[in-house]
């Protein structure tokens, strides 16, 4: 990996608190960020693309409820060769609160914060390089063109770059640039954040202290990326993540093992331990480590976790996480299933259904 050392003297800060509202029920009993895409947890990618920019010092902001699942599988840095650290902030109070918790881990440096259940499609090395030579700039953001810009924070620039502007979820969208949620910033951050009043939504805004900037006649450049962008908040965001993934970097390997009659074709990678007895899969997919296939078809653009095992059931364009156990399932699509789940034929009458199913769940079914 070749980085520039200069990078090095900058710090990250990744938010990985929040609670998750819009993957329930996955985020019930695990953080969001730990979500996997293509098997890897979202929050590595993050990882990934910081230590790719030569950045060493990451600090992490983790909650009360989902911290220790964070640490637990992030552990010190050293697999990114990164040092982290690890910053708890109480209450989820907004973007710029999570900053301000995080004041004494950044001191005086320069950081790149990052949103930890966000993926996109490019490194940042290249912006963390600029913002760092040009010491006049207090911020730069990354921006996105997007369809439906009233759903997000929307910049506004100038023929430069410049941001001149911010609407947070306007009705009437100035521009269709919307914040990806990867920022830059110095320290006078923390001057513009101690400026700001709660939003009617009782948090400080990050985009509210970006405006105190911007209206305090300081620097804030812009970056618009030509490349995806996924915001994984939801189930359907979370197939789309794990299809673009999958479709742009998955790489073909087999260290699991194929039986005769099983037949693979596309890209495909199966996972030491994975077995493949009968079945045919159609890649993009990826196969966990010890997971195990029986008469399936699976795929394309199917991510099958460690240890599940699928047996006489057809599986595609879906996520399936550790430990499920599918059984003579005629086809199961477009769906997500959280950690040792069960699906398996009933016995009833042709008409009915049987179900155990938990808070905020989404079941649909043949009507």
């Amino acid at each position: 990996m070749d980085v520039n050392p200069k990078n090095s003297d900058m710090k990250a800060l990744v938010l990985s608190g929040g609670s998750g509202t819009r993957l329930r029920p996955l985020t019930y009993t695990g953080a969001k960020q730990l979500v996997p895409v293509a098997n890897k947890p979202i929050l590595f990618y993050v990882l990934e693309n910081i230590a790719a920019a030569g950045i060493r010092q990451v600090g992490i902001v983790i909650s009360p409820e989902t911290g220790q699942e964070v640490m637990e599988a992030v552990g010190n840095g050293s697999r990114w060769n990164v040092a982290v650290e690890y910053i708890l902030q109480e209450r989820p109070l907004g973007l710029a609160h999570a900053v301000l918790t995080a004041k004494e881990y950044l001191g005086d440096s320069p950081f790149l914060m990052y949103l930890g259940d966000n993926l996109i499609g490019c490194r940042v090395t290249d912006q963390v390089e600029a913002f760092l030579k040009d010491a006049s700039l207090s911020a730069s953001i990354f921006l996105k063109a997007v369809a439906n810009p009233r759903a997000f924070g929307v910049a506004v620039v100038d023929g430069d770059g410049r941001v001149v502007d911010l609407v947070e979820k306007p009705e009437t969208p100035p521009s269709d640039l919307a914040l990806v949620g990867i920022y830059l910033f110095r320290p006078e951050i923390f001057e513009a954040i101690d400026n700001i009043q709660p939003s009617a939504r009782g948090e400080l805004e990050i985009t509210d202290a970006i405006s105190w900037l911007i209206r305090n006649g300081r620097k804030v450049q812009s970056h618009t990326i030509d490349t995806w962008w996924l915001d994984t908040g939801k189930k359907d965001d979370l197939l789309l993540a794990n299809d673009t993934v999958m479709d742009d970097w998955l790489r073909s390997r087999v260290d699991g093992t194929i039986d005769a009659e099983s037949r693979v074709t596309g890209r495909v990678h199966i996972e030491e331990g994975a077995r493949l007895i009968r079945s045919v899969v159609r890649g993009p997919v990826i196969i966990g480590r010890g997971a195990r296939l029986v008469e399936a078809t699976v795929g394309p653009f199917t991510a099958i976790g460690p240890g599940v095992v699928i047996e006489r059931s057809t599986v595609d364009h879906s996520v399936i996480m550790e430990g499920c156990h599918i059984r003579d399932i005629a086809r199961l699509e477009n769906s997500v299933l959280g950690r040792r789940v069960r699906v398996r034929p009933t016995s009833t009458h042709h008409d009915t259904i049987s179900l155990m199913v938990g808070d905020d769940c989404v079941i649909e079914v043949k009507k």
